[in-house]
């Protein structure tokens, strides 16, 4: 360890000389408390620090000691269900050392617990051959959540020692004899946040990961694997979609970051998760959940750690062959972090004063997501799907963080201010946003819901866009000025928006939607169109048709039928394909 001296303090960044033999990215401990930082520059022999706690009452003179070890996270039993800060201080334990409701500086507390005993079984034998990422045995950490106990990257050879029992996260579980002696092997292992766990190849994302909500799966799904972005205004609802995503999400494992955000909203989480009952398990949410809080008045610094922090976790599960799904609120106060600190530093400002690394920097995050064949087992296959939202100032998509974003996701909803204002959520403008992998989603859909899946989807797609066309004819000329085939496309259009995108995340049955109902609940709208069309051919009056207001009411109310009763939307359409008939034959008069 290399001990320097502090010479200069500028809020969260402290600059110390005689660091010559410490590295960029060292963690070191500044000042008489020890407060926990990082090194992110190094000029000679000074080094600019980046300190993760309150700097209040350090100054000039004062000591800092290197570790010689890079910023790293603690992965093992003990993860799921706990509240960590943006460097992986557990906050229950944090609080109880503390004996306080906020953080206190210079405060250490172990990642993850040292006392308490995990069951381990192993699955290998003393003789075997492991290689990084091999699977040597199994604690069951939750109801729902099995851990994969894995040989640590760097370590090779035969299995020496390997006994089964109760363990804490730091005994040794298993010796194994490598060409450089014996190496032994416990529950835990560490990783430096800023460096990828490393994986056997990426593969092509096909599968979509559903979310239960009508406007994404159907409209503009992401690929498990994938990567995808919620850019919006205040109030537009990006936090509630991504609450929604991650409660409904059919993903096996969930990490939630709260970057930078207000504290009632990591409250919300924390009040309703462990309520909410999994949909695969029938088991709490927060039993196959991770959450990493660093709000709004906790050091900016740490803001900066925490979604490394976050795809760290994320990637020791997706090394297990789980699908993870990581949300990360908000980028956009990650990058503010940035700026604060590139600020300080003196860097040259780019655009908005942001760092001119703040796409590459947001590329390095994003990049991390995918699905990979996993080291030790290329049959075992793991994926992290990345939903970053973006809060952008007054809702001006075309600032920095939002346009770096869009040029590495392949996702994008965006969410409209005019549409949250009018109680439309969740507030997707179906115009402005896209997904890249619509046409491979549709042929999974295809495949494994309904054939005509894809077909139902770019017909009603196309019915939205014919929609905003015909509007601005109304406003020139007026409705009666168009067609009764175009007045009939904007009364379907219309039920789409309001009976389909439409989607209310506190009622119990239309919070979330299974995409039999989906299929089912589109099929309807767009067969109501076709029937109707056909009336239209026979001399039926547009009038007759959107006189049937008992059938229209029951299809706009489809969304509430519960998912056990699904044959009543069958009926629905039974019902309006006699109706039209009748029409049909009355010949509209």
């Amino acid at each position: 360890m290399k001990t320097g001296k502090i010479i200069k303090v500028s809020g969260p960044l402290v600059v110390a000389e005689g660091m010559d033999e410490a590295n960029i990215y060292d963690v070191c401990k500044v000042g008489q408390n020890g407060l926990i930082g990082e090194i992110i520059e190094m000029r000679g022999d000074k080094a600019s620090i980046q300190v993760y706690e309150e700097t209040l009452g350090i100054g000039p003179g004062d000591s800092v000691v290197t570790t010689g070890e890079p910023l790293s996270v603690e992965l093992g039993p003990g993860l799921i269900e706990s509240m960590f800060d943006g460097i992986q201080r557990p906050l229950n334990a944090f609080m109880e050392a503390a004996q306080s409701n906020f953080l206190k500086k210079g405060i250490s507390v172990p990642s993850l617990n040292r006392t308490k005993e995990w069951s381990f079984k192993s699955i290998v034998k003393v003789g075997d051959e492991v290689v990084p990422g091999v699977v040597i045995g199994t604690v069951q950490e939750t109801a729902v959540v099995e851990q994969r106990i894995m040989i640590p990257v760097g370590i090779e050879g035969k299995i020496k020692e390997i006994k089964d029992g109760e363990f804490t996260v730091t005994k040794t579980i298993c010796v194994v004899e490598t060409t450089n002696g014996d190496k032994e092997v416990t529950l835990m292992q560490k990783w430096p946040v800023r460096k990828g766990r490393p994986y056997v190849a990426k593969i092509n994302p096909v599968e979509p990961m559903l979310t239960g909500q009508r406007v994404i799966d159907t409209f503009f799904p992401v690929a498990k694997g994938g990567a995808a972005s919620i850019p919006g205004p205040f109030g537009a609802g990006k936090t509630v979609t991504q609450h929604q995503i991650a409660k409904w999400g059919d993903t096996e494992i969930v990490v939630y970051v709260g970057c930078g955000e207000r504290g009632n909203e990591m409250t919300d989480v924390l009040n309703e998760f462990p309520e909410l009952v999994d949909l695969k398990t029938g088991e709490s949410l927060m039993m196959r959940t991770v959450l990493i809080a660093n709000t709004s008045n906790m050091p900016v610094a740490a803001r900066e750690a925490s979604i490394y922090t976050g795809i760290t976790i994320a990637e020791y599960f997706r090394d297990m062959g789980y699908s993870v799904s990581i949300m990360a609120d908000s980028t956009s106060r990650w990058a503010e972090a940035l700026r604060e600190m590139s600020g300080r530093l003196e860097e040259m400002p780019g655009d908005e004063g942001y760092p001119a690394y703040l796409g590459s920097r947001l590329a390095e995050y994003y990049e991390r997501a995918g699905m990979v064949k996993c080291l030790g087992d290329e049959n075992r296959i793991g994926s992290i799907t990345a939903i970053g939202a973006v809060s952008p100032p007054g809702g001006d998509i075309s600032e920095p963080v939002s346009q770096s974003t869009l040029r590495i996701v392949k996702v994008f909803w965006g969410l409209d201010a005019g549409l949250a204002y009018q109680r439309h959520f969740p507030a997707i403008n179906w115009l402005s946003s896209y997904s890249l992998y619509a046409d491979t989603v549709d042929n999974w859909m295809n495949e494994n819901v309904e054939e005509d899946f894809g077909k139902l989807r770019i017909e009603a797609m196309t019915l939205l866009q014919e929609e905003a066309s015909l509007q601005e004819i109304v406003r020139l000329v007026g409705i009666d000025a168009l067609l009764e085939k175009d007045r009939l496309k904007l009364d379907v259009a219309k039920s789409i928006r309001e009976d389909y995108l439409q989607q209310n995340s506190f009622h119990e049955v239309d919070t979330y939607t299974s995409l039999n109902k989906q299929y089912k609940m589109l099929k309807l709208i767009i067969e109501y169109k076709r029937e109707a069309e056909r009336a239209l051919e026979a001399g039926v009056y547009l009038s007759n048709i959107l006189e049937l207001e008992d059938l229209k009411d029951r299809i706009a109310r489809s969304k509430y039928i519960n998912e056990k009763d699904l044959k009543n939307i069958d009926q629905i359409l039974i019902d309006l394909k006699a109706a039209i008939e009748d029409l049909i034959n009355k010949g509209g008069h």
